[in-house]
């Protein structure tokens, strides 16, 4: 039992000897491949979103019931707007963001290198500019808003930065008539009379856009230069509020309304892992996908504002559609076998031709054993056969004894046991020989 286990033993030690480099190759293989293969994604996701009653923070709320379906946490923080979440981003804060389209400025070079850290991960839905006023007139420019006190939205809120470009436009100057006010605040405000107009930027169904189309005394503006600010501010898009659409019992509006609207963007830092960036993208798809007042089905996702460099995962999604691991296994397995065959292709690219090789090495690595011993017995051979002397017989039969015993301890497997047998039969061949010599003698 122990002499088997010992050639066994032996066997093993003489196939590492042979395949020691395989092992050298493919660890280097390994440690090649590890470098690209991406760590494991995050458990938990910050997004910076807009006030809590406002648009953003309820679909942040919608994303993270998805998320959390595949065992990624959302954390939702409210926040003042846009701007604010632009910081929040760049100050590692937050790695997703809401950013309403125009809030960050086209560069003016296309060719020039992105610096922010940030890439888009496309536009989400359109963001209507509804200008609420009070009054019996119909109002359709913003200069007859000249001298009124309008809610301009907050600081550090991107609906600011927009009324106030709008407004300068208009030669509307800043002064004390704009006040910082925004949502449901500035609806209160503007239901009480305190204030005669107010900008919200929200999607149709945003709570606040709501209130206020159901209150009596309000009206909504109609942009009679659409295509014109079209034209000056290339992320506004022209929008149709349909006649009768918001109540068609009070057949509101009684007219359609032409509304000018940015889009709203999905923002991330470049660092985010991938796989979190294709789970978010399949949220915003199930959120965003379906037709509403001013989309068809299918339009949202999409990278519509350009103002930030798309995300690579993105483009390939918009392409392309989930990863194939994704769309078959659960997100976890998905993952950890995306990131097995990264590590895995190349090694078994190396192996293949290397195991091709390593039993011819083996097989070559046995026999040498067997032909090592094969070289001393012919060299006694031809010695016995040109230069016999017979006072060399005893160092004639040491050789001989000493190659018998070699014979006889060398270890190989057993598909090779016959190259033994075959050299201890030729040690015998050649020991008859020299008897023959001895007789002669």
């Amino acid at each position: 039992m122990m002499a088997k286990i010992k050639a066994s033993l032996l066997s093993l030690r003489d196939l590492f000897a042979t395949a020691w480099w395989i092992f050298l190759i493919v660890g280097i293989g390994f440690v090649v491949a590890y470098q690209f293969v991406k760590p494991a994604p995050p458990k938990k996701i910050v997004m910076t979103t807009g006030a809590e009653s406002g648009a953003y923070y309820l679909f942040a709320q919608r994303y993270a019931a998805l998320l959390a379906k595949n065992g990624i946490t959302l954390e939702v923080l409210p926040s003042a707007g846009s701007l604010q979440n632009i910081e929040r981003l760049q100050n590692n804060e937050a790695q997703v963001g809401f950013v309403q389209g125009g809030v960050i400025p086209p560069k003016e070079d296309p060719d020039e290198e992105d610096t922010s850290g940030l890439l888009s991960l496309g536009s989400l839905f359109y963001e209507p500019v509804w200008v609420f006023y009070r009054g019996h007139k119909a109002l359709e420019r913003l200069t007859d808003l000249q001298g009124k006190r309008i809610a301009i939205g907050q600081e550090g809120s991107g609906v600011r930065q927009l009324a106030q470009q709008l407004l300068a436009a208009n030669d509307i100057a800043p002064g004390r008539n704009l006040v910082p006010l925004a949502g449901l605040t500035a609806a209160e405000e503007l239901q009480q009379g305190r204030i005669d107009a107010a900008f919200i930027i929200a999607a149709e169904n945003a709570p606040v856009v709501q209130v206020l189309l159901r209150s009596p005394g309000l009206k909504v503006m109609s942009f009679s230069q659409a295509a014109a600010y079209q034209r000056r501010f290339p992320f506004l898009t022209k929008l149709t509020f349909p006649h009768g659409v918001a109540d068609l019992e009070r057949d509101f509006p009684p007219e359609d309304i032409k509304l000018l609207a940015p889009t709203a963007n999905l923002i991330i830092r470049d660092d985010l892992h991938p796989a979190l960036q294709t789970l978010l993208l399949q949220a915003l798809s199930d959120v965003h996908g379906k037709s509403g007042f001013f989309q068809d089905a299918g339009e949202f996702p999409s990278y519509k504002d350009q103002m930030l460099p798309l995300s690579p995962d993105a483009a390939r999604y918009f392409k392309s559609g989930s990863p194939f691991l994704q769309r078959y296994l659960p997100f976890w397995l998905a993952v950890l076998a995306d990131r097995l065959i990264v590590l895995l292709v190349p090694i078994i690219a190396l192996l293949i031709p290397l195991l091709k090789i390593a039993p011819a090495l083996y097989s070559w690595r046995v026999r040498a054993k067997v032909f090592r011993c094969y070289g001393e017995l012919k060299f006694l051979e031809d010695d016995l056969k040109h230069h016999f002397a017979a006072s060399k017989l005893d160092d004639y039969r040491d050789r001989l004894d000493a190659l018998e015993d070699a014979a006889s301890q060398l270890h190989v497997p057993l598909a090779f046991s016959d190259l033994v047998y075959t050299l201890r039969e030729h040690v015998n061949l050649v020991r008859q020989t020299l008897l023959k010599l001895e007789k002669t003698v």
